[in-house]
């Protein structure tokens, strides 16, 4: 489909229309139907509770969400696909009663995927149905009967919680994913004497370089002249084992006083959210915001790709603005980076402690971190 904004009209206006007046976001059109005013903060409203973008703007993921939104669990048989893999709320809601039942379907995400093929089987297995790997009516039926009494605990995410208190306070043998935005032909955000591309990558190494001086294992997701899409990136971390998925960006707006420091973790918007995601975002975005005297401009759950996709805990890192004056300035000074590596670097290690012999935020240094993980080792 064609992507929409305000002031177009036609069918495609007239569809999304229809779908956000089903989810009472929007009254009925009472003239043209054209995507005026009031559709485009209707928009943003479904964009702000589904974790997208929020722009007003209807592309392919705001319209996939808005389409997904419409089936419920039984409106249609549910299948992987590997040529065009099923989306809708009606996979989700499969994904979180697998979980609850106790058959592993990964992470809650809307997405019809081998996992959830696979927790779909063994549900079928399990309970004497036909084992096709399709989600129908007897399949449905049997999942509404044997719904747990008691819902919630999100397991995908307990277990998340649960390897962070096993893997213990030390860092060294903790696997790290880097991944600098951007890169080769891809240069992200251009401003005189600056890429967002070149930032990134500078911030990457020097964070590679501490994580390594205290025994972590830190990969980086691209090489210089590299831009892999954000599936690779996601996979690479997978295929790797990582332990947590860093990814490194700088951001830019229209206008020029937008300044600060974000940062994201998967969460849909409806109640699901990855707690250790969650968690490390919240560290990044209190020490870089303590340390730099940046805006704090908090941290956001999101269902972007590079999120969805890492099987381990992943932030994304929107480091100043590059159209804003005092950010470029800042992020241009090599001093600078080097304060934000150290940031990202004490709230990894504040992650591990849960806690545990801890420092306001803002004063644990990388001295302390080294000198904690010699006495440890000892």
């Amino acid at each position: 489909m064609r992507v929409l904004r305000r002031g177009d009209v036609g069918p495609d206006v007239a569809e999304i229309r229809s779908m956000l007046t089903a989810l009472d976001l929007l009254a009925p059109a009472n003239g043209s139907g054209s995507f005026d005013t009031a559709m485009e903060q209707a928009v943003r409203a479904f964009q702000q509770r589904r974790g997208l973008i929020t722009d007003g703007i209807v592309g392919p993921s705001t319209y996939r969400a808005l389409r997904g939104s419409t089936y419920h669990l039984g409106s249609r048989p549910l299948a992987y696909l590997i040529s065009a893999p099923t989306h809708g709320d009606d996979v989700f809601t499969l994904q979180e009663r697998l979980t609850e039942l106790g058959f592993d379907a990964g992470r809650p995400d809307g997405v019809f995927g081998p996992q959830t093929e696979r927790a779909l089987r063994a549900f079928q297995r399990e309970y004497g149905l036909v084992v096709d790997g399709i989600c129908g009516a007897a399949t449905v039926r049997s999942l509404r009967q044997l719904s747990p009494r008691a819902r919630g605990g999100r397991p995908v995410f307990l277990r998340e919680q649960e390897q962070v208190r096993k893997a213990g306070p030390r860092l060294r043998g903790k696997r790290i994913v880097i991944d600098p935005g951007h890169g080769g032909k891809d240069t992200g955000i251009v401003v005189p004497g600056l890429r967002e591309s070149d930032v990134a990558w500078d911030l990457a190494r020097r964070l590679e370089g501490r994580m390594k001086a205290t025994g972590m294992e830190a990969l980086i997701s691209r090489g210089p002249e590299h831009s892999p899409t954000e599936a690779e990136r996601a996979a690479f971390a997978n295929e790797a084992g990582a332990d947590l998925f860093l990814s490194l960006h700088s951001d830019q707006n229209r206008s020029p006083y937008a300044q600060g420091v974000a940062s994201f973790h998967f969460g849909t918007g409806n109640g699901t959210t990855s707690t250790v995601g969650e968690l490390l975002a919240g560290f990044i975005q209190r020490e870089l915001a303590a340390r730099t005297g940046m805006l704090d401009c908090r941290a956001h759950p999101k269902t972007w790709e590079i999120l969805r996709m890492t099987r381990c805990p992943a932030v994304r890192v929107e480091i100043g603005y590059l159209t804003n004056p005092d950010d470029r300035r800042r992020l241009a000074d090599p001093a600078f980076r080097d304060v934000v590596a150290e940031g990202i670097l004490i709230a990894v290690k504040r992650l591990y402690l849960l806690g545990e012999g801890d420092q306001p935020t803002g004063t644990f240094t990388f001295a302390d971190v080294l000198a904690y993980e010699l006495a440890k080792a000892e």
